[in-house]
C-alpha cells in the first residue's frame, strides 16, 4: 500500500474518532462512526488476499447494519424528546436499540459472530 493513503487511512481514523467522541449531537456521531468505517476497509483489505477481501465485507455489512441501528435509535429517540442532543436519552425503546448498535459496533457476545473472522 502506497505510504501516503496508509497516512490518510490513518489520519482519517483518528479524525473519525475524535468527532465521535467529542460530539454532543447523533449524526455528528454517527459522521464520525462512518468516518471509521471507511478509513479501516482499505487498511483490512491491504493485502488483497480473498479472506482479507471477505473479512471486510463483513466488516462493512456489520457496521452498516450497526450504523442503521443508532440512527432509528436516535430517530425514536428525538421523535419521543423532541431533541437530538446525546444526553437526552430517555426512551426504554432508544435505550434498547443503541445499546445493541454499540454492542454490534464492537462485537460483544451475543453479536461477536463477525469479529474472530475479521
Amino acid at each position: 500500500m502506497n505510504p501516503y493513503a496508509k497516512l490518510t487511512f490513518s489520519l482519517s481514523l483518528m479524525l473519525g474518532t475524535t468527532i465521535t467522541i467529542s460530539s454532543s449531537h447523533w449524526v455528528s456521531a454517527w459522521a464520525g462512526l462512518e468516518i471509521n468505517t471507511l478509513a479501516i476497509i482499505p487498511l483490512i483489505s491491504k493485502s488483497h488476499h480473498p479472506r482479507a477481501i471477505e473479512a471486510a465485507i463483513k466488516y462493512f455489512l456489520v457496521q452498516a447494519a450497526a450504523s442503521t441501528l443508532l440512527l432509528f435509535s436516535s430517530m425514536i429517540n428525538a421523535w419521543h424528546t423532541g431533541q437530538w442532543d446525546i444526553t437526552q436519552l430517555n426512551h426504554p425503546t432508544s435505550s434498547l436499540l443503541l445499546t445493541t448498535a454499540i454492542a454490534m459496533k464492537l462485537g460483544l457476545v451475543p453479536f461477536h459472530f463477525w469479529f474472530p473472522e475479521v
